[in-house]
């Protein structure tokens, strides 16, 4: 429709009784700050000079979050999970009847708070449904009179606020001491003086802690609020993920720790100030592995002028502070390395690791015909490896062509100590050649790649090796891109279209993803195989790769196999290479292809039914039926 049909049609709407009254009833609603689907995306089409569009009516379990989004998708979520006042009744009532119920110490550091961001933090937390917690407020020696007067006006209220006056500035980290020093809670939360928990933040803690009392650290997901009260930035976290956290700190708010742990590591260290918080993670996360993740939005992250919510360069010295505390925690794992910074994405950072003895790899490669497609990946491992000891096992699958065994020829003359051809003329079937590759292998080391690629990044094999040569490590997987520079390949998730997808397919390779999640060395669940890296040690205790799998998801199928044996599957985003994806396998267009994609996606889900239900590196609240990490509504 042209504008100006949209114009005679909002005319005619405009001077219509239903709309003249609808449009009293809409005022009435953003004058109280009641939030409305339609009147947000009607406000924000009119801010984008757009026409108007005619909405799907909800249906009637749809509700009022009673908070406002920036944008349409995240207001449809909150509207229908984020709990209001009759709900929050309910949660209030359920609190009273738990088994379990510990002392929270929520820790609050303050300097100079600015009046409205302080109150509505602390009536954040009276507010709160479960009502066992203790306030305890450190004020920094403040210089702005206001702050001691709200902090004795609410200590007066209410015997659970507890104020301690720092006679000297001492910057984050000693105030935090400060207040921990009159915490008795079992647990302490952290709150600084601008946030806000969400109403039903410590009882959703508390549910948790009566089905795991054992817990001794918990995360939720969290978002950002700015000075109107618009909520904006949502993100929904993956479970424990260890690698995760050493290249960005992705716990972040809500956290919950055991309070005689955190003493027994020390409480906040001072010269972190800035990533305090982050420090404190690493060490902590070292004495336990009872870590939680609540699935929901807790705590709502203030966005303002001087916060790093807005802006990360608003405290440049966070960034130094978390690099050195990562250097400190590798350091302290035995795991010596460097610490370097993302300088284009801030608060990424990304471990190099040393590598004590550079021991062989073998680049496995199963092949069959399309010599230019083989040669284009072959010259580029040959001309940019930098890493001094591979060889290339590649599996012949039946070349009849002429030029692809000219091809063959010419690379053993020219690499003849590098480049091993190996026969193995059988119906294709990917797991069974690879699994025959590996017999022929020599290297500690076993990188499967397709032979459709090519190597963008010179130290790719030295990023990989780095990692696999950890203990803990099960397969390295590697940021694949298509030739027109967009992802193809940044970790795989489970559950995506009934079994598995990747990651931002399609994104630009210039954009970070969802909160850096394309930019971030991050665990998966899995990670393709189109070039991936595992010990062959691991190999050999999974049982290589299951050769039910002929073609599809058998990638997938390994990497679960690792992680049922305990190992952490990673994605590194410096190692990049193209993927001129299925070239040499063509698409799954026949009857008979399709038959047997339909027979590998039910061995799939009859195997792996329940991590394929849950991805631990996901989250619910996001789409399985996009790789986007929109949101799942």
């Amino acid at each position: 429709m042209q504008a100006d049909q949209y114009k005679l049609l909002i005319v005619a709407m405009e001077t219509s009784k239903f709309w003249k009254l609808r449009k009293w009833w809409l005022n009435l609603k953003q004058k109280n700050k009641i939030a409305t689907r339609d009147l947000l995306y009607q406000n924000y089409l009119v801010s984008r000079n757009s026409p108007p569009v005619v909405e799907n009516i909800p249906d009637a379990k749809t509700k009022s979050s009673g908070i406002v989004a920036d944008t349409p998708e995240y207001q449809q979520w909150l509207d229908r999970n984020y709990p209001q006042a009759k709900e929050l009744k309910k949660i209030k009532l359920n609190c009273t009847t738990l088994p379990y119920r510990p002392l929270i110490s929520i820790i609050v550091p303050i300097y100079n708070a600015d009046e409205n961001f302080l109150r509505q933090a602390i009536a954040s937390v009276i507010e709160q449904a479960y009502d066992c917690w203790e306030l305890c407020l450190a004020d920094d020696c403040s210089t702005k009179p206001h702050v001691k007067e709200i902090l004795a006006e609410y200590a007066q209220q209410d015997e659970r606020i507890k104020v301690v006056y720092r006679s000297e500035n001492g910057h984050i980290c000693r105030a935090s001491n400060s207040a921990l020093e009159i915490a008795t809670g079992e647990y302490i939360a952290l709150l600084d003086h601008d946030d806000l928990l969400a109403p039903h933040a410590l009882a959703k803690v508390v549910e948790l802690l009566n089905q795991h009392p054992e817990a001794d650290f918990i995360y939720s997901d969290e978002d950002k609020v700015n000075e109107e009260n618009i909520h904006s930035g949502h993100f929904f976290k993956p479970d424990w993920c260890p690698d995760s956290l050493l290249s960005r700190m992705y716990t972040c708010h809500l956290g919950v720790y055991r309070r005689s742990l955190v003493n027994q590591v020390g409480n906040f260290r001072v010269g972190f100030e800035g990533s305090q918080d982050y420090d404190l993670v690493l060490r902590l996360s070292e004495k336990t592995d009872k870590i939680f993740h609540i699935p929901d939005i807790l705590y709502h992250w203030r966005i303002h002028l001087e916060s790093t919510a807005a802006d990360s360069d608003a405290k440049p010295y966070a960034a130094n502070a978390a690099q050195k505390a990562l250097s400190e925690a590798i350091a302290r794992r035995k795991e010596p390395g460097e610490v370097l910074l993302n300088p284009d994405f801030p608060g990424v950072y990304t471990v190099r690791y040393q590598i004590e003895n550079p021991q062989l790899v073998s680049i496995i490669i199963p092949t069959k015909d399309l010599a230019d497609v083989l040669d284009v990946c072959l010259k580029s491992i040959f001309s940019q490896t930098t890493y001094p000891n591979y060889e290339i096992i590649l599996i012949d699958n039946g070349s009849t062509e002429a030029k692809t065994h000219e091809c063959f020829a010419y690379w053993q003359q020219q690499q003849p100590e590098r480049f091993k051809c190996y026969p193995y003329d059988v119906p294709f079937n990917y797991s069974q050649i690879n699994n025959y590759a590996v017999t022929k292998a020599q290297g500690k080391y076993l990188l499967f790649l397709n032979n459709d690629t090519e190597v963008l990044t010179p130290d790719w094999l030295e990023a990989m090796v780095e990692q696999a040569q950890r203990a803990s490590i099960g397969a390295v997987g590697s940021l694949l891109l298509y030739p027109d520079d967009t992802v193809q390949h940044g970790g795989v998730i489970l559950g995506i279209g009934g079994v598995a997808g990747h990651s931002h397919k399609h994104f630009r390779v210039t954009q970070a993803g969802y909160v850096s999640q394309i930019v971030s060395t991050n665990n998966y669940s899995a990670v393709t195989a189109a070039c991936m890296m595992c010990r062959r040690e691991v190999f050999e205790e999974i049982g290589g790769f299951e050769e039910k799998l002929a073609i599809a998801f058998n990638d997938v199928d390994f990497c679960l196999k690792i992680i049922a044996r305990g190992y952490r599957n990673i994605y590194l985003p410096h190692v990049a290479l193209y993927h001129y994806e299925s070239k040499s396998r063509g698409h799954e267009d026949t009857p008979e292809k399709q038959t047997r994609f339909a027979q590998e996606v039910g061995y799939m889900r009859q195997k792996w039914q329940e991590i394929c239900s849950a991805d631990p590196c996901y989250n619910p609240n996001l789409s399985k039926n996009h790789e986007d990490y929109s949101l799942n509504i």
